[in-house]
């Protein structure tokens, strides 16, 4: 059962459903993602429809308010602070963003640190820079914004759904790839047969050789418009 985002809501539902079904495996169903890694936007490169998961629940060290950059030192993770829920199972569209610890600050220092001298970081940081310069009250309201801008600038046009209920996994249609918990930072992107870690040009790769499957921010900034083709080649058959 599924809803359309904000920008989305003059199409019918049937409409969406008659392009959903028609073909198997036509649609993709992910977790919202902070900044979410290369094989991540590989699913919106790859699938014609994409489900974003809103009534999952907030789990710790996952890619929902963690990415992974590559800094002079090697990985980088950038973990943003989210309030404490005062319930138990807090569905991800009510997951607050906490001011603690000058976070946006950092964050933006740590991506300035790491790419400003990639070939596309000063072209794209206006687009950006705003990001980290204004409060955002809902995680998954500002991981959206980021994940539409990213899009825009890798000239990716997904059909983007929100979910308005949760189903399991063995639960949802046969056109329906699940991917909100295979995409992770502690599993193994290997097992994803559908996902090859296509090297690219990355700044600090003589130092720390190439660094698979870190931010898209890491293939934005160091590749530009060509990580439409690096997304292009991490695709393949299962």
């Amino acid at each position: 059962m599924f809803c359309l985002v904000r920008d989305k809501k003059a199409r019918s539902f049937f409409k969406y459903f008659m392009m959903c079904s028609s073909e198997k495996k036509s649609c993709v169903l992910l977790s919202t993602a902070y900044w979410g890694p290369v094989q991540y936007y590989t699913k919106l490169y790859q699938y014609p429809e994409v489900l974003l998961e809103q009534y999952d629940h907030y789990m710790k060290q996952t890619y929902r308010n963690r990415c992974l950059i590559a800094g002079p030192d090697g990985v980088l993770p950038l973990t943003v602070p989210v309030v404490k829920p005062d319930q138990p199972k807090l569905s991800m569209k009510d997951i607050r963003i906490s001011d603690h610890g000058n976070w946006r600050h950092l964050h933006w220092n740590a991506l300035e640190s790491a790419y400003r001298n990639s070939a596309f970081f000063e072209y794209y940081a206006d687009d950006f820079r705003p990001f980290y310069e204004q409060k955002w009250t809902f995680l998954m309201d500002f991981n959206e914004a980021i994940q539409q801008k990213v899009c825009a600038l890798l000239d990716l046009e997904p059909h983007i759904v929100r979910t308005n209920s949760y189903q399991k996994s063995d639960e949802l249609p046969f056109y329906v790839a699940d991917f909100r918990e295979e995409i992770h930072p502690k599993h193994d992107f290997l097992a994803d047969r559908s996902f090859y870690a296509q090297p690219y040009y990355q700044v600090f790769r003589e130092r720390h050789g190439f660094l698979p499957n870190l931010s898209i921010a890491d293939l934005l900034f160091n590749m530009g418009p060509e990580g439409l083709l690096v997304l292009r080649n991490t695709c393949k058959g299962e």
